[in-house]
């Protein structure tokens, strides 16, 4: 049952196929150029590469956020359109769960970490429980300086991943305490990881609707926030 998956949470651009055992492709770019520039093309020579038709994928899957607020506009859209055009389910994967999900090391807390702007991250915790991703903490927006030295304390190892982990790479050095850690190539959003978590969530019984589906945010965006401002709203 191959699974198409998309990730443009952030400005890692990734598309990958993957069975419920097998990952069949990836492509994994992190570059400034734009989602909406790439996204299509890449889809296009993944299935090439792979030597599958449209008709051999049996599910879309895509990360919902948190993220980029473009970005994930930019991903749902795409398969939304897929998934209606080739009448196969749509699964949304959480971001920083299938983040999380590329590094299935049972007894160390993993903690995703994404630009939310102005000094802030998107931050949740998992850890691998009997063969599990569990989560320990749910999303949520906290201060970067704040949640490292949170993170810290921990009397557990905590991996740090995604962008975040890199953004602040010298300030959880300087911190140290429980904080570890990773190489790039571990950091960074994958859609490999997005499509192995999406057949695990197909296997549950997880479909979502076409129609309804929605990014998932967390917060408001700079222009709604800049709108009620000026308007005298108050959130």
């Amino acid at each position: 049952m191959p699974v198409l998956a998309l990730d443009t949470a952030t400005l890692v651009s990734s598309v990958a196929l993957a069975t419920a055992d097998r990952l069949l492709a990836e492509l994994t770019l992190q570059t400034r150029k734009t989602h909406s520039e790439r996204l299509m093309p890449h889809i296009a020579e993944l299935l090439r590469m792979s030597d599958l038709t449209k008709d051999q994928i049996k599910a879309v899957a895509v990360s919902i956020g948190p993220g980029s607020f473009t970005g994930l506009r930019i991903g749902l859209a795409t398969a939304k359109a897929l998934a209606y055009a080739w009448n196969v389910p749509l699964v949304g994967v959480p971001t920083l769960a299938a983040l999380a999900y590329c590094c299935p090391l049972p007894g160390l807390l993993l903690s995703p970490l994404l630009d939310a702007q102005k000094g802030n991250m998107y931050n949740a915790l998992y850890r691998w429980e009997q063969g599990g991703l569990k989560e320990i903490t749910p999303a949520r927006v906290i201060a970067a300086e704040e949640c490292l030295a949170e993170l810290a304390t921990r009397s557990e190892p905590v991996v740090l991943l995604g962008e975040g982990a890199q953004q602040y790479r010298d300030k959880a050095e300087a911190i140290g305490g429980s904080l570890v850690i990773v190489p790039p190539h571990i950091v960074i959003t994958r859609a490999g990881s997005v499509a192995l978590l999406a057949q695990e969530m197909l296997r549950q019984g997880v479909r979502h609707d076409v129609m309804k589906l929605e990014p998932y945010y967390i917060r408001r965006s700079e222009a709604e926030e800049l709108w009620e401002r000026r308007h005298g709203v108050c959130g």
